[in-house]
């Protein structure tokens, strides 16, 4: 399993999906904004988990992305394998294997936590907004 950057603004676009999930859809232009990336980048992210069945589109006005489940629904191990396209590679030698092993237990471990784990935060919750009110937090 590889865990890159794309993962991660994966995984944090998913994030604020899961936060306004019955607000309706979010527009990738204020995502992007938000995590401060090229709008194209996070499009071709949200192809993968749009592929994935991570993610529904609505066209037009008002519209935007929305998560295709509930956040309770949908783990941070789905996310990053949808990002990052995980294929499963035969692995030669002790060291191949030991690395494909770990990454296997990192899988495991990522697939246990779903979005609403993170989004019923209530601290996450006030970092979002106060990014939503337009300034970069800091952590």
């Amino acid at each position: 399993m590889k865990l890159s950057t794309k993962s991660r603004f994966a995984v944090t676009a998913m994030m604020e999906l899961a936060l306004h999930y019955h607000q309706g859809p979010v527009p990738l232009v204020e995502i992007a904004h938000r995590q401060q990336v090229s709008l194209s980048y996070l499009e071709q992210i949200f192809s993968r988990l749009r592929s994935a069945g991570l993610v529904r589109g609505q066209r037009g006005p008002g519209g935007g992305f929305t998560l295709s489940r509930p956040p309770e629904e949908i783990t941070i191990g789905e996310i990053v394998a949808a990002a990052e396209e995980v294929e499963n590679q035969e692995l030669r030698g002790v060291s191949g294997r030991l690395w494909g092993l770990l990454s296997q237990e990192i899988f495991a471990f990522l697939s246990g936590i779903t979005l609403a784990h993170f989004s019923q935060s209530p601290e996450l919750g006030k970092l979002m907004e106060a990014e939503d009110k337009g300034g970069r937090t800091v952590a």
